[in-house]
C-alpha cells in the first residue's frame, strides 16, 4: 500500500477560454462574483494543480490589477491568460 498516491487528473484536454472562465467561476462559494486567494487555491487543487496555495498567491498577484486582493469578472481574462502561459492549460 502507497504511503502517497499522487493526484492525476488530466489539466491537458483542450478548453475553450470560455470553458476555463467557467470552471474557475465554480469555485466563487460564496457568490460575489469575484475569486479569493483561497478560492483560487481550491479551484487549482479541484484542477488537479501541486502546489495549489502557492499557485493562488501567484496568479492573484500576476491577475489582480487593482490590488483588492480579488480576481473580478474583469480580470479573469489576464488569469486566464497567465494559467495558460504558466502552468500549460491548452486553450483552443
Amino acid at each position: 500500500m502507497p504511503l502517497w498516491t499522487p493526484i492525476t487528473r488530466d489539466i491537458s484536454l483542450p478548453l475553450s477560454e470560455d470553458q476555463l472562465k467557467g470552471l474557475l467561476k465554480r469555485y466563487d462559494t460564496n457568490k460575489d462574483g469575484r475569486l479569493s486567494k483561497d478560492e483560487l487555491k481550491k479551484a487549482f487543487r479541484g484542477m488537479g494543480l501541486h502546489f495549489s496555495g502557492w499557485r493562488a498567491g501567484r496568479a492573484l498577484r500576476h491577475a489582480d490589477a487593482n490590488g483588492d486582493h480579488f480576481i473580478s469578472e474583469d480580470e479573469l481574462n489576464e488569469l486566464v491568460n497567465y494559467a495558460h502561459s504558466k502552468w500549460g492549460f491548452k486553450l483552443r
